[in-house]
């Protein structure tokens, strides 16, 4: 089998890696370039010809919108997918029109991912079942589970996190030993039920704690 070759864009330096652990756990799936904002992005897939460019929607610079349309326009064999915190029938409509061949949601699984690169390299479209604006959905109430609390220091700890700081860093920052850190990180990751530092910067972005 070819050698499949990737770009992806995210300014989140945290997610950024999620997604190429996520690539390179399949075999002759392989990152060839990383980018931190749109206007980089179009430099590299336009010098690198990736096969698949995965895009952050919200990135400084030239958005993930702008950037999509002027690798589909330079580059039609790319596939293009999405990534986005939003999600609502205007969205993918401009998507659509634009040619991207799919999207994911950052607070939904890494399989989705994986099933949006596996349907859009069959030359296939991945948009999720219709979305509904949120100001319309029904409100979850009886059954529903409540997003677990964390303290102010736990929230700043994230915030950290999602920017790519190690514990040490983290600790420096904050005047605290990195075990305290640590233990705190810990914490946090079984509060939130999450495995890696990648999932908790999507729980942080779906929780409103840090900016996508």
């Amino acid at each position: 089998m070819p050698e499949l070759r990737f770009l992806i864009a995210d300014d989140h330096n945290v997610l950024r890696r999620g997604v190429r652990n996520i690539v390179e756990n399949y075999p002759n799936w392989t990152v060839v370039a990383e980018a931190s904002n749109g206007r980089e992005a179009i430099e590299k897939a336009r010098f690198c010809k990736p096969d698949v460019a995965i895009l952050d929607f919200s990135m400084p610079e030239i958005n993930g919108l702008d950037a999509a349309r002027d690798v589909l326009t330079h580059l039609p064999d790319t596939k293009v997918l999405i990534l986005t915190v939003h999600e609502n029938d205007e969205l993918v409509d401009e998507l659509r029109r634009v040619g991207v061949h799919g999207y994911v949601l950052k607070s939904a699984p890494d399989r989705d991912l994986v099933s949006a690169i596996k349907t859009v390299l069959k030359n296939q479209t991945f948009y999720p079942t219709p979305t509904t604006p949120a100001v319309h959905r029904p409100r979850k109430t009886a059954g529903a589970k409540p997003t677990p609390r964390l303290s102010d220091r736990q929230k700043e700890i994230v915030r950290l996190l999602s920017q790519g700081l190690n514990s040490k860093k983290i600790a420096d920052m904050l005047y605290i030993s990195q075990k305290t850190v640590e233990t705190h990180r810990r914490n946090i990751m079984l509060r939130v039920n999450c495995r890696s530092t990648a999932e908790l910067v999507r729980y942080a972005i779906r929780n409103g704690l840090v900016e996508a």
